[in-house]
């Protein structure tokens, strides 16, 4: 797929990885839409990169919340009007913490955003992509959608179900015009990790990648066509084995546990 007939429908399009992956889209020649759910935040990001040089014509905003399926069919309207032929998945929400902690709702909002809403906004705009000579469905996931961590039970089951998703739908749609595309990034260092992510990491010795990395993975993804690519050594390796023989990597996270059962305070104080 050339950038000069790219046309981007982004969301998640104000958070870390989101912005940076936006502009760098850009960059690339690009059209996009970025999707958010604050039109202030999304019409001060358009500004700031139409003053970095990128026509006003190839950036468009829309505000819309995902969850809801008016805001799903309005974007799959303007998505239309703006001949998008590019579908990017990268809304998300976090969740960190042991399971019986965590708040019956979260739960179930991290299921709706990360998981069920990808899906419905794909049913959405998949009779218009198929009617195109080519179209990519391009899902953000996690390395968590391949590896089950200590502390992502959650977060981890969102992404487990959306690289289920991608891959089943990868296969159906394989005799069409429409390319269903997976990546998986390691942790990255943007907002969306918190303060008690950051002591966990820092614990477990977590690798993790600046925003621009993921940026420039998920543009070559789209270059290159793969159906699917995990970020990071040894995060790939460890995803493989996983695949192949789950019970094998149980021993491997004690560490992590230790971590999880440490409050993030006291992380950091040891780690100081």
């Amino acid at each position: 797929m050339q950038w000069a007939d790219t046309r981007v429908l982004m969301t998640g399009a104000t958070g870390g990885i989101g912005r940076t992956t936006a502009l760098h889209l850009l960059k690339q020649g690009a059209a996009v839409l970025m999707v958010g759910r604050s039109d202030p935040t999304l019409e001060r990001l358009a500004g700031e990169f139409r003053s970095l040089g990128v026509p006003a014509s190839r950036v468009k905003w829309a505000a819309a919340d995902i969850n809801r399926p008016l805001d799903r069919q309005r974007l799959a309207t303007e998505a239309e009007r703006l001949d998008c032929n590019v579908l990017l998945h990268g809304a998300g929400l976090p969740a960190f913490g042991r399971l019986q902690d965590g708040a019956p709702e979260d739960l179930a909002a991290v299921l709706q955003t990360n998981l069920v809403a990808p899906m419905q906004l794909t049913q959405a705009l998949l009779p218009r992509l198929l009617t195109l000579p080519a179209a990519r469905i391009v899902f953000v996931g996690s390395v968590l959608g391949s590896i089950g961590l200590p502390g992502f039970s959650v977060y981890g089951a969102s992404k487990f179900g959306l690289h289920g998703f991608a891959q089943a739908l990868r296969r159906e749609l394989a005799d069409g015009p429409v390319k269903v595309q997976y990546i998986g990034p390691r942790s990255t260092d943007t907002g969306f990790n918190g303060e008690a992510v950051q002591a966990y990491n820092r614990a477990t010795g977590t690798a993790h990648d600046a925003p621009q990395q993921v940026a420039e993975a998920i543009a070559r993804l789209i270059e290159d066509g793969a159906a699917e690519r995990l970020l990071g050594f040894p995060e790939r390796y460890a995803a493989r084995l996983n695949g192949l023989v789950p019970t094998w990597l149980d021993g491997a996270f004690r560490r992590h546990r230790q971590a999880l059962a440490t409050p993030a305070a006291d992380l950091t104080a040891a780690r100081t």
